[in-house]
């Protein structure tokens, strides 16, 4: 048995074990590559301008986490093509399946980048081209085993043309795999890519006059692959259906924060069922969060805000916790001196409490939700911050609803870098009063919520149609507020509006700031939606085909929590795939 994972980084030492291993089965099985360039493999993960390539590498892995196989991918974002560089088994280890395994998920990973395409080498199985009988034999296995995914070389170019005149024996042609697609590619595309495999790849080979006749040779369009050859009547027959996946970045901290008194519904169970769904469903490639400083907090948070809450949560003995209880008037010239007092000047309700574990808990969650922003970032079509505590009613300077910091709105904000649009569709059962707050007297991020109406749900005072925003942020605030039963048609009715205020507003990105309350016999909701509506509302969002960010936000019936979240992300990446 082995499992197949992505390598993110050198970061922890389980990673820099199995890198070393990679290292190891590529000085073995390519003894052409340089060791210079199998010392840079680390580098490559961490830094995408290292070959103006983003490098992402998987490994097949037992038991005892021993690298049996890797593959190394090359993903180019502008052009929109995967490079496969190197796929192989260590020495000795033979059968298994583990190259189909990791061919399979490089497959699945091109594709949810969006690449128009899958390429790379393929030494040639014609006996005219390879005259060492054993190798042409293990070259056509090797272009057997791509057919079975359609995947052929591109004929008609001079792509084997020899670099310095010589012998034309054993020089590989350019293979392309559609992704399953039925046509094959435009010739400007594939002069695109030749160029930048060639200068980028081969930069230390391949001389500028030899690059451009290469390029120059392209001129079927679209261009020609080479008729099946080991594929009876040329139908290609993959080994499995493709399965869709998404990052997925969980709070490896949540558990800190695990409030035991009765009726706290926000518990680390909620991250337990969610969890243990989507891993067992294929859904979810799981990515560690990484490490981003208090900057990124104070962007959309008050920083006397922030202070008191990583303060006051200091100050708390172990074990205890603060409920505000006394709310003075906001008096920014007579702050309360006692921190049980300043609480209520900073929360917006009685049941959020200050506790030892409250900020770094909150802050990691924040800095889950930045992890997944920079995936989508990079490239990544869907991304998933499962995080709690949650963070939507967490406005610039006020914290309650179980929520500290606003993690999806401290995304938003860091996925406008570059003059960038944001839309963030809000469909908790409760108001998103919290991005509403920050974001409303700006123009370049969209905020709607669908939710109870405030005469009846929580928080109360904010959500109301009338609230559509101020000054330049006028018109880019939607509150969509519902009645007290609900049901899945009448919910997908809103979310339709709601959609084409997100296509009027034309984003760059989406973040979904997903409530799994609204389903039926929610504790906190009174709406009745099943796991097959959350599967359409998924579906919904994704046919956008927006690069979307999902941050968790609330949902705390725990029987149907992991179900429910199946269902939905199983509609959003079957739609913004096929999209």
């Amino acid at each position: 048995m082995f499992r197949v994972r992505r390598i993110f980084d050198d970061v922890l030492p389980v990673n820099r074990s199995s890198i070393a291993e990679v290292q190891q089965i590529l000085a073995e099985q390519f003894p052409g590559v340089s060791t210079e360039e199998i010392a840079a493999l680390p580098n490559r993960l961490h830094n995408p301008f290292a070959k103006r390539f983003r490098t992402i590498l998987y490994v097949a892995e037992n038991g005892r986490r021993k690298v049996l196989g890797f593959a190394l991918v090359l993903h180019e974002p502008e052009i929109h093509f995967c490079y496969l560089d190197y796929l192989a088994t260590a020495k000795g280890v033979i059968g298994r399946g583990i190259g189909a395994a990791l061919y399979e998920h490089v497959r699945d990973e091109a594709h949810g980048l969006h690449a128009q395409g899958l390429f790379f080498e393929c030494l040639p199985d014609d006996p005219q081209r390879c005259k060492d009988t054993k190798i042409c034999e293990a070259n056509a296995r090797r272009f057997k085993f791509y057919e079975r995914y359609g995947a052929r070389p591109i004929v008609g170019t001079a792509y084997e043309t020899p670099i310095n005149g010589g012998e034309h024996d054993n020089l590989p042609s350019l293979v392309f795999d559609s992704l399953d697609g039925e046509t094959p590619p435009q010739a400007e595309f594939v002069r695109q890519v030749i160029r930048a495999v060639l200068e980028r790849k081969y930069g230390h080979l391949c001389p500028p006059a030899y690059v451009e006749k290469v390029v120059a040779s392209v001129t079927d369009d679209p261009v020609r692959l080479r008729d099946f050859k080991y594929i009876k009547k040329g139908v290609p027959k993959p080994a499995r259906p493709r399965v869709r996946r998404m990052v997925m970045v969980v709070n490896d901290r949540h558990h800190i924060h695990h409030i035991r008194e009765k009726g706290y519904v926000e518990s680390p169970t909620r991250i337990k069922a969610i969890d243990g769904e989507l891993i067992l469903a294929g859904l979810a490639e799981p990515v560690p969060p990484k490490h981003y400083d208090e900057s990124h907090i104070t962007a959309v948070h008050d920083a006397a805000f922030v202070e008191f809450l990583r303060s006051a949560c200091a100050d708390v003995p172990e074990g205890k916790s603060i409920y505000p209880y006394v709310f003075p008037v906001r008096n920014p010239t007579r702050l309360p001196k006692e921190k049980s007092v300043l609480a209520g000047y900073f929360c917006i309700d009685t049941f959020t409490p200050i506790n030892r574990n409250a900020y770094p808990a909150a802050k990691r969650a924040v800095e889950c939700s930045l992890t997944a922003a920079d995936a989508v970032l990079a490239g990544h079509h869907i991304a998933y911050a499962l995080v709690r505590p949650p963070g939507h009613h967490a406005e610039r300077r006020l914290f309650g609803g179980f929520c500290y910091f606003n993690n999806n709105a401290i995304a938003a904000h860091h996925l406008t870098q570059g003059g960038k649009r944001v839309a963030i569709i809000d469909v908790d059962y409760h108001h998103g009063n919290g991005q509403q707050d920050i974001f409303y007297s700006r123009d370049d991020v969209l905020t709607v919520s669908l939710h109870g109406d405030p005469s009846f749900a929580y928080p109360y005072f904010t959500g109301f149609t009338d609230e559509r925003g101020e000054g330049r942020g006028l018109g880019y605030n939607l509150n969509l507020a519902l009645p007290e039963k609900l049901d899945g048609v009448g919910y997908r009715a809103a979310l339709g509006e709601a959609l084409s205020a997100v296509i009027d507003f034309k984003p760059d990105y989406l973040v979904v700031a997903l409530g799994l309350d609204p389903a039926k016999g929610d504790p906190t909701g009174t709406w009745s939606l099943t796991a097959r509506d959350f599967e359409a509302n998924g579906r919904m969002l994704g046919l956008l085909g927006l690069p979307t960010l999902v941050v968790q936000e609330g949902g705390y019936r725990t029987r149907t929590l992991g179900t429910n979240a199946r269902h939905f992300f199983h509609g959003l990446l079957e739609a913004a795939h096929d999209s």
